[in-house]
């Protein structure tokens, strides 16, 4: 693997670890899927606002772009809400073990927005996480209402990875990112507004909240999602969906340790965890062979 590919994919596994913490974050603070997604998506973009006037870029996207930010910025949107849903009607380990589909969803979409032949081995690895997830299923049905948003949530997030993978090759990755959580805190307050949603007490969160939102802002979204964005300049939408199949590990383990309780699973939950985990190293063994053989 190139010097340069290999940086992108060791930053992208630090984005994938602090995405796993992004759930903890998200099941520790105490408001709604939607209001905490409008926080987020609000605190990041001026954290993002702010390091772009530090950087001194430029904000200007051409108007045809700028319609594609807006869509990805809603897309974003309905994806974590529907993410921070599933935390709290089912728990951490169920939502991001869910999110493993994402590599399958990437297998087959990629070659349609990309225009290259779908490859056997994207597929079969996407086959087998599929099947690790069929395991966690079976013994876990009791959140089958949690694992229906996490579902929708991946879904809507493959297609947003996949769009953006055509953004960045003509736009700043803070940039672009910038416009898209605006877009989104427009979307989610709109249907806020409609709801009379926006009171006294909506804005009324506890210090532990505040402190929490800040922290999910920053690092695990303002930093997480633009350096996301940035390596897909050098590797594949679904390179970085398999690898992102490694949230739920990074998740779930640190949900075991910070949590306790109900994130404490069955056997057979963490036997088709481990086969996810193997099928994303393996994936990486045979893409790192087919690449020297080209």
């Amino acid at each position: 693997m190139q010097n340069g590919k290999l940086g992108s994919y060791l930053n992208l596994h630090l984005i994938v670890f602090i995405w796993g913490f992004t759930a903890i974050l998200g099941a520790l603070i105490s408001i709604n899927a939607d209001a905490l997604v409008w926080y987020r998506m609000l605190f990041a973009g001026v954290f993002l606002f702010l390091f772009i006037l530090l950087k001194k870029k430029s904000f200007v996207v051409p108007p045809k772009e700028f319609i594609k930010l807006v869509l990805v910025g809603f897309l974003i949107a309905v994806h974590w809400i529907f993410f921070f849903k599933a935390i709290h009607v089912s728990n951490v380990s169920i939502t991001l073990s869910v999110f493993s589909l994402g590599a399958f969803l990437a297998a087959i979409l990629e070659p349609l927005f990309y225009g290259r032949k779908v490859l056997w081995y994207e597929v079969f690895f996407g086959l087998v996480i599929i099947a690790g997830l069929g395991i966690i299923l079976q013994v876990e049905m009791n959140y089958f209402e949690g694992m229906m948003y996490a579902l929708a949530s991946i879904i809507i997030g493959v297609l947003f990875t996949l769009m953006n993978g055509k953004l960045i090759e003509k736009n700043d990755s803070s940039v672009i990112t910038f416009y898209e959580f605006m877009a989104g805190v427009v979307f989610i307050s709109i249907y806020f507004l409609i709801e009379n949603k926006f009171n006294a007490k909506f804005f009324m969160l506890t210090s532990s909240d505040w402190i929490l939102l800040l922290i999910l802002a920053s690092v695990c979204t303002a930093y997480a999602f633009t350096a996301s964005v940035k390596v897909m300049q050098k590797l594949s939408p679904y390179t970085i969906m398999l690898t992102t199949s490694l949230e739920p590990v990074y998740g779930i383990i640190l949900a075991y340790f910070l949590l306790g309780g109900k994130e404490k699973m069955s056997f057979g939950f963490y036997m088709g965890a481990l086969l996810i985990v193997i099928t994303v190293i393996l994936n990486g063994i045979v893409k790192h062979y087919f690449e020297d053989k080209e």
